[in-house]
């Protein structure tokens, strides 16, 4: 039914039969046109359960650091080879890589830290303030996602002035380099598999 209304009303569209208060009545209002699109599912069980994830996929770090493990790769089909294989295996390692250079960057950095800690306690308050009710101004209901990106605008010249652009691109770029540098040189192949590479090369 919703189909045929759909397009009964393309048609009154079309041939120009749409009265004015049909138009009034279908056209979108102010409110939906400023939400999202998808409502964000960002609930405390949801990253309870991708943590969970990621902490059963963590392997022992004697294994990750274990110095007779490393070893320099054959050739270029075996360096990338190897790369994509340890990415996939570590990945839980190194995202905990990620993560502690992200918090030695936040604790080096006071005015920093200040920028985060004040963000995410303006969007755990507005977060806990709409739960009891509606936010409005000037008697117009503001959305949650809208809220959030005004505290984000609002934060833009804070994390400006902390430096936060010169500290992303560090973490990238020693997280990056880290990553590939042990994926490289961590040499995670059974025997039979180190045994098969040279036989399918030749």
């Amino acid at each position: 039914m919703a189909d045929v209304d759909k397009l009964e009303l393309l048609d009154s569209y079309v041939t120009g039969n749409l009265t004015e208060s049909e138009v009034l009545e279908n056209k979108p209002s102010r409110d939906s046109m400023m939400s999202l699109p998808v409502k964000l599912n960002l609930s405390v069980p949801a990253a309870q359960e991708w943590v969970g994830t990621r902490r059963k996929q963590l392997k022992p770090w004697f294994r990750f650091v274990q110095t007779s493990k490393f070893q320099s790769p054959s050739s270029v089909p075996a360096l990338g080879a190897r790369i994509v294989k340890n990415i996939d295996h570590f990945q839980s390692n190194y995202l905990c890589i990620f993560v502690v250079l992200i918090l030695y960057c936040l604790l080096t950095s006071p005015l920093l830290l200040f920028a985060v800690g004040t963000s995410l306690g303006a969007c755990a308050l507005i977060s806990r303030k709409n739960v009891d009710q509606k936010i409005c101004v000037f008697g117009q209901e503001i959305s949650l996602a809208q809220q959030y990106g005004l505290i984000a605008m609002v934060s833009l010249p804070l994390f400006y002035l902390a430096g936060a652009g010169s500290v992303v691109f560090w973490v990238l770029g020693a997280s990056m380099f880290f990553i590939v540098l042990h994926a490289s040189f961590y040499n995670n192949e059974s025997p039979e598999e180190s045994f098969e590479l040279p036989i399918q090369q030749v």
